[in-house]
């Protein structure tokens, strides 16, 4: 099966302005398909996929036609300062039953990942990210998963056993699919009083990260170590406040400011380690004069531009590009080691693997901020290494 089986075609009329694009806009630098599929085998770095599926999307029927009315925005903005090598492969048709669909995502992004391309995906209710992450399980490839949401999406009931599931309890499909290759989840902007307190609990059970909006708010560079230690990334648009973001069935007066969205994008291009991204729940019928599909196609243009201006600094490769910084705690004569990036100045905390946890490495490398290295340097022992250490036992 041919991936553009999958897929329906653009249909430039209804989108593009009728003078055409200028030779700056994405619209004219991005291969599309419109009559002949994207060659795969050519280079390409990114590519665009819609999906048209709402039926699991509680309360927010429409957010299936978002993929155009994003397109319509997105290939206006002008190209940065590099040469991209994007294509927008069209709408992933909607399956005869929701599972269908999932399928189809599921087998897109796990193909897309192979070929070093990062699929960003538009559109449909945020169920979608159970199918996201469906496609590392193809990979066979362990998954630390960040999701932007106002909301911890868990289910309250018993579980199902279909596969399908919802834009409200996809997280308890992910935590307990078998095989398991999910190895850290966060959350970044939910706010408390859309959070019980049983959900709450079950993140801190399983040593994952939750961040509320006001502890991100304002000072949105203290989620950068969590947007960087992620494989994939899902973007509910409900997570940013009505008033920048009123097209979604779910949007509340709280929320993530618009340039506090974008610069969560671009932290995620930024990542040398995410394969993924998605962006759903955008419904066009509440967008007022497009206001939502143009603060998206500039959300997703800052992920473009993070993704061009990579620094490749996977830690201690080579070892000349990094510093190595040793603490001692206070009570325990542990050390604590902290790698620096002289490229980006970006830091890193090593955490031993316990006894017989891994049998080629001897620590586990997990993004941090200057502020950890402080508190060890202090004597006190890092949140962060204590969880982390926790999941690695």
């Amino acid at each position: 099966m041919s991936l553009s089986d999958f897929f329906t075609p653009i249909d430039l009329t209804t989108i593009a302005p009728k003078n055409g694009y200028y030779t700056s806009h994405l619209g004219s630098k991005i291969d599309l398909y419109t009559d002949k599929f994207p060659d795969l085998e050519q280079p390409a770095d990114i590519a665009i996929i819609g999906v048209q599926e709402d039926r699991n999307a509680i309360n927010n029927p429409g957010c299936a036609l978002a993929p155009d009315y994003v397109r319509e925005k997105l290939y206006l903005l002008n190209e940065g300062a590099y040469t991209t090598r994007i294509v927008d492969l069209g709408n992933i048709r909607r399956g005869e039953t929701v599972i269908d669909t999932y399928f189809a995502v599921k087998t897109v992004v796990a193909e897309l990942i192979k070929k070093d391309i990062i699929p960003i995906i538009i559109g449909g209710g945020q169920d979608l990210t159970y199918a996201q992450y469906l496609g590392y399980e193809t990979l066979e490839q362990k998954v630390d998963l960040v999701v932007v949401d106002s909301h911890l999406d868990l289910e309250d009931d018993e579980p199902s056993e279909s596969i399908e599931t919802t834009s409200t309890s996809y997280l308890t499909k992910i935590f307990l699919h078998e095989p398991n290759y999910l190895f850290n989840y966060s959350n970044l902007g939910y706010q408390t009083f859309f959070a019980s307190q049983d959900s709450l609990r079950v993140m801190e059970k399983l040593y994952f990260d939750v961040h509320r909006l006001g502890n991100i708010s304002g000072n949105i560079a203290v989620a950068e170590p969590t947007i960087r230690n992620a494989n994939m990334v899902s973007f509910d648009l409900s997570a940013i406040r009505s008033s920048d973001a009123a097209a979604n069935a779910n949007a509340t007066p709280n929320g993530l400011y618009g340039e506090e969205a974008c610069q969560i994008c671009r932290y995620a291009g930024f990542n040398d380690k995410l394969t993924s991204i998605g962006f759903y729940e955008f419904n066009p019928a509440y967008d007022s004069n497009g206001q939502t599909a143009m603060l998206l196609s500039q959300m997703i243009w800052y992920f473009i531009d993070g993704v061009y201006n990579r620094k490749k600094d996977f830690p201690l490769h080579p070892k000349s590009q990094y510093l190595i910084y040793k603490t001692s705690l206070k009570h325990d004569d542990h050390e604590l080691v902290f790698v620096k990036s002289k490229k980006s100045d970006r830091w890193w905390m090593q955490v031993p693997y316990p006894t017989g946890g891994s049998k080629n490495e001897r620590f586990h490398l997990v993004p941090c901020r200057y502020e950890d290295y402080k508190t060890a340097v202090a004597g006190e022992m890092p949140d962060l290494w204590w969880r982390t250490y926790q999941k690695l036992t």
